[in-house]
């Protein structure tokens, strides 16, 4: 994929802002992908397949994620240094982010027996699809270290990159396993439900990929490598992907599904989210008993009691508080920890998630 140098181009790519280089990035990459260096023709039914699972599941997100390379990438370098090479690789890196995001995102729809995801049915519940889908979640996963090997093999970045991505998976997999851990399909036990708990499974499973692997792989392609800066950055950005889950978790209850694009169900899944934690903090033990006949059911009523007593303990005037505690401890993470990096990187980020919607 190499970068045009006529003037036409050049003036077309300038008019353009960030999130349509982005989508204009993705067909490239997906055929770059499906086509390739493949020569061999008894391959072209699987990367059909690969196109269409490419697409179906990729498609749709807010893309705060893969958008988050280029914007934090537009912070940490002069102008001058941001060549058109640069900027491809950065959306590059970009859509890497959104693909390791949608192969975790097949497969937890597989695992929590998800119906909807982005206001369309989930990919394995499509027909002819099923279990399948497993497979699919990987060919994912490998179009990201295919496309890392391609376009990063010859930057001085190139294995801080894999390293980030293959190391970010691991504790997304081990958030992932201590999630299925603390609520097993059929178990109701309550007990297992603490706030430890709940932020060990936050910071793991969702915060470092969604919040620190796009800012730090922009660092990376910035030049920054030392520990102590990335360090800096990641207490503030899982400090971001704490409150990012929690408001997702208050979402799933208190959303309009015509806004967020799928029908929460935490209740029904028997879900450790942040309201039955916080719930469980302040219920009289009257109110537990009821939370633990009617929890991690499929019945519609049960479900709307545990709904009625949320109300009751005022979760949603709960959540606000959080979320305005949240944005200021923020505020005090950017001050301490951001010295050596712009705070614009960081504010971005929390413009685009709080006081959210969907």
């Amino acid at each position: 994929m190499g970068d045009s140098t006529c003037n036409g181009t050049h003036s077309r790519m300038d008019l353009l802002s960030d999130p349509q280089l982005f989508e204009a990035h993705f067909e490239e990459l997906v055929t770059e992908l499906t086509e390739g260096d493949f020569t061999d023709p008894v391959l072209d039914d699987a990367l059909n397949r690969l196109r269409e699972v490419l697409v179906y599941n990729t498609a749709g997100g807010k893309r705060n994620r893969g958008l988050s390379v280029i914007g934090s990438l537009r912070e940490l370098l002069p102008p001058a240094q941001l060549t058109q090479h640069t900027v491809q690789r950065a959306l590059m890196v970009g859509w890497c982010i959104e693909l390791l995001q949608a192969f975790f995102l097949v497969a937890d729809d597989i695992m929590d027996t998800s119906v909807t995801r982005r206001g369309q049915p989930c990919w394995y519940k499509r027909d002819g699809i099923g279990l399948d889908a497993i497979n699919d979640s990987f060919l994912l996963e490998g179009s990201v270290y295919r496309l890392l090997r391609r376009h990063c093999r010859d930057q001085p970045y190139y294995v801080h990159l894999l390293e980030l991505f293959t190391e970010t998976s691991y504790q997304t997999e081990l958030g992932q396993a201590l999630d299925l851990m603390t609520a097993p399909p059929g178990q109701i036990d309550l007990n297992r439900f603490t706030m430890e708990r709940y932020k060990a499974i936050v910071k793991y499973k969702t915060a470092f990929y969604s919040f620190y692997l796009p800012v730090a792989a922009a660092m990376y392609m910035a030049g920054i490598k030392s520990e102590e800066e990335h360090n800096n950055a990641k207490h503030i950005l899982l400090e971001m992907g704490e409150f990012f889950q929690i408001q997702d978790d208050y979402l799933d209850c208190y959303g309009d599904p015509a806004v967020t694009g799928k029908i929460g169900t935490d209740i029904q899944d028997n879900k450790c989210s942040w309201l039955v934690v916080t719930a469980l903090e302040i219920m009289t033990p009257e109110q537990r008993a009821e939370l633990e006949a009617c929890y991690g059911q499929q019945d519609d009523a049960r479900v709307e009691k545990v709904k009625a007593l949320y109300s009751t303990l005022q979760m949603p005037k709960l959540y606000h508080k959080y979320e305005d505690e949240s944005y200021q401890r923020l505020q005090k993470l950017i001050e301490c920890h951001a010295q050596n990096l712009p705070h614009s990187v960081f504010l971005n980020f929390a413009k685009k998630i709080y006081k959210r919607n969907k």
